[in-house]
């Protein structure tokens, strides 16, 4: 059991009027709403201080808390591997199944809660989802975030992945560059797919060894967008093997997983950037898990059954 957590939201005057019950549902539709009558009915929901009551209405600039009791979170893999630490940068390897950030229902199970044990001045630069592995790099100083937090907007920051893909593209080498952006998601609200009023994104591929029902392949992302990589490769008619969440077109599943679902394979292979104080080119790699090095050297590791084997 972890601590539980406060959550606090100012009321904005989008959701002047609304009752307490019908914004809890509607904004966070990660729950129903008689779960959220539950929780206002234990007194675990505070407006304005007071305890509120599913009827309350909501006025603009008024905080609502929820102070969500201690639970058990899921089984994850709670550890990581340090790449590299010195006064103003930290990167890490983040095994496949750990969280990068509290979410939904992970709070102490994450990659974040894990490093702040040792290094609680560690700022995380960007996230990896759950399913995917490799490096997580962290600012140490307020110099270094500010530094790298531009260079990762101006693509100053060089990201390399390996990911496992369904089927066999015809090309060595393609680009994908769909647009992304939310989509109706039914457990969600919005998850983020290919859709004409998404922002431009811009994935490379090469392919590195073909199988006969699979290829392993390496991408580039001079662009950043939520799910990206898993996006593009499905776009390209190439999804992630293992990927219940997005299927050919870039498109969800008639049945969509959530985000950190599945048993998907990529792998956050390498970074490279200018380091933010010391100027220096920095080359960060982190070794891709067991299964994806002997695809690289065998091939297709899948019987006729759809099992594993190596």
């Amino acid at each position: 059991m972890n601590q539980g957590f406060t959550y606090r939201e100012q009321v904005g005057p989008e959701r002047s009027g609304w009752t307490v019950l019908a914004h809890l549902a509607d904004r966070h539709c990660h729950s129903t709403g008689a779960t959220w009558s539950a929780r206002l009915a234990a007194g675990e929901v505070r407006l304005a201080g007071r305890i509120a009551h599913p009827g309350d209405v909501l006025r603009a600039g008024q905080w609502l808390v929820w102070a969500r009791p201690p639970w058990e979170e899921p089984a994850v893999p709670l550890a990581f591997a340090l790449l590299y630490r010195d006064d103003h940068l930290l990167a890490v390897a983040k095994p496949r199944g750990l969280p990068s950030v509290p979410n939904g229902g992970f709070l102490t199970h994450t990659l974040l809660h894990l490093v702040h044990r040792r290094w609680p001045d560690a700022a995380p630069l960007h996230r990896l989802g759950r399913g995917t592995s490799g490096i997580v790099l962290f600012a140490r100083s307020p110099g270094a975030r500010r530094a790298l937090a531009a260079a990762w907007r101006a693509g100053g920051v060089e990201k390399t992945y390996r990911a496992l893909v369904s089927g066999v593209p015809n090309q060595a080498e393609f680009d994908v560059a769909e647009p992304i952006g939310p989509v109706p998601h039914p457990r969600l609200g919005t998850v983020h797919a290919v859709t004409t009023s998404g922002k431009v994104a811009l994935t490379r591929v090469r392919v590195l060894r073909r199988g006969a029902l699979d290829s392993l392949v390496e991408a580039t992302i001079p662009t950043g967008r939520p799910h990206q990589i898993r996006i593009h490769l499905a776009a390209a008619g190439h999804p992630l093997v293992g990927d219940p969440l997005y299927v050919a077109g870039g498109q969800l599943a008639p049945d969509p997983a959530l985000p950190g679902e599945g048993g998907y394979w990529l792998h956050a292979l390498r970074l490279r950037f200018d380091h933010p104080i010391a100027g220096r080119r920095t080359d960060l790699e982190c070794l891709p898990p067991p299964i994806l090095r002997v695809w690289e050297k065998k091939g297709d590791l899948r019987s006729s059954a759809g099992t594993w084997t190596t």
